[in-house]
């Protein structure tokens, strides 16, 4: 077997236990060049990469020495955030339930921003910057009501969703911060989605964004910073063909729609965008399966390794590596004693024989990072291009 499929290091995944993470660092790094050049032809533009999409720490190195900043949304996010050499004055700490602890982690960093989701955790994390003498630098998180062309599940910026700060209390809670000694006010934060693809919902964003700055400041109230979250989406039907993801129209878009004031910064904190493509998971066929109406390709990896289709009933296009003979459909499936545990059905690959090794695709993003050990299942191993080639 030679390497044959999206470069993939054949040869070297057969000795492997499976199923296992690959990451292409190569594309990584290319990915990483693309959004630092497009993002560098606009002002003050700032990237902090998502942690929760992928906090596998030999990425999360690649994408520190590429000078991003960090986006964090745990305690454990912002150790591992350091661990792997962001700068604390580049990470913005977000979530809707922070802990004392996990503030307090903050504090003791000294991070850039915390993204407050409610007046209830202002109070209290100027209580606690208070206790420790410090002060606190927050941009407030808006709901601002504006809905995207994706999943229901992964959608955050409707007035029905629990993140954010309504837009009817935008004013009390920045008064209220204005007025609290430990509390240094940046301006406000927001994002409404994920795997959106139509930058529509951008500029709606932008639309909400340009009406709240004009009401702000008729009251002389001015942000420094605008932090835009993320949301950018990549092609999962495509990966091979669309590796990288539109960032040029996706900055360009803010760039044109935004109507940022002299010397104001915006924050912008991509995850999936990021990481998605570089990442396969690998797994091998445990049997061929004849049944009455379908046959199915049972593998070794199952919704303990990779989530998405059980819960958002997600595609990820499947590669039979080790096979160029004819194509015939099945169902893969893995082994969790779970009937949600289908990776795809009514599929066409290459035939599958015992053994054979499948690359299931742009999984860099919200895969390994949401693994559990449900039936008892070891977490899977996760390998670099530097590791293996």
């Amino acid at each position: 077997m030679g390497v044959i499929k999206g470069k993939f290091p054949v040869e070297s995944f057969a000795k492997r236990q499976t199923p296992f993470y690959y990451y292409d660092t190569v594309l990584l790094r290319e990915t990483l060049a693309e959004i630092t050049r497009e993002a560098n032809k606009h002002a003050n533009f700032h990237v902090h990469y998502a942690i929760k999409a992928n906090a596998n720490p030999k990425v999360l190195g690649i994408i520190s020495q590429a000078g991003f900043g960090a986006d964090c949304v745990s305690g454990g996010e912002i150790r591992a955030a350091l661990a792997a050499g962001f700068p604390a004055s580049k990470i913005v700490y977000a979530g809707v339930g922070k802990s004392d602890w996990e503030i307090n982690l903050g504090l003791d960093n000294d991070i850039f921003c915390f993204n407050v989701e409610s007046l209830a955790e202002l109070l209290i994390i100027n209580e606690l910057a208070e206790a420790k003498n410090k002060t606190a630098r927050v941009c407030l998180r808006i709901n601002p009501n504006v809905g995207a062309h994706t999943h229901a599940n992964i959608t955050t910026g409707l007035a029905e969703n629990k993140f954010g700060i309504a837009m009817s209390d935008m004013d009390a809670v920045i008064e209220a911060a204005q007025a609290m000694k430990n509390i240094q006010f940046l301006g406000l934060h927001f994002h409404i989605g994920s795997q959106i693809l139509d930058m529509g919902d951008f500029e709606a964003l932008c639309n909400r964004i340009n009406d709240l700055q004009n009401r702000l400041e008729q009251k002389k109230i001015r942000l420094e910073h605008i932090n835009v979250g993320g949301g950018l989406g990549i092609s999962y039907d495509h990966p091979n063909h669309l590796p990288i993801a539109d960032f040029k129209d996706y900055f360009d878009t803010y760039a044109r729609k935004l109507k940022l004031r002299n010397g104001q910064h915006l924050h912008f904190e991509l995850g999936r965008a990021v990481v998605a493509q570089c990442g396969s998971l690998v797994t091998r066929v445990l049997y061929v399966k004849q049944g009455t109406a379908k046959q199915f390709a049972i593998v070794d990896a199952g919704m303990t390794d990779l989530i998405r289709p059980a819960l958002y009933n997600a595609f990820h296009r499947i590669e039979n590596i080790t096979s160029d003979e004819p194509a015939e459909t099945y169902d893969v499936v893995g082994p969790i004693c779970e009937s949600s545990d289908v990776f795809v059905k009514a599929y066409d690959l290459n035939r599958c024989r015992r053994g054979d090794l499948l690359a299931i695709r742009s999984a860099g993003a919200y895969g390994e990072v949401m693994a559990s050990q449900y039936n008892s299942r070891p977490l899977p191993a996760s390998y670099t291009t530097e590791d293996l080639f």
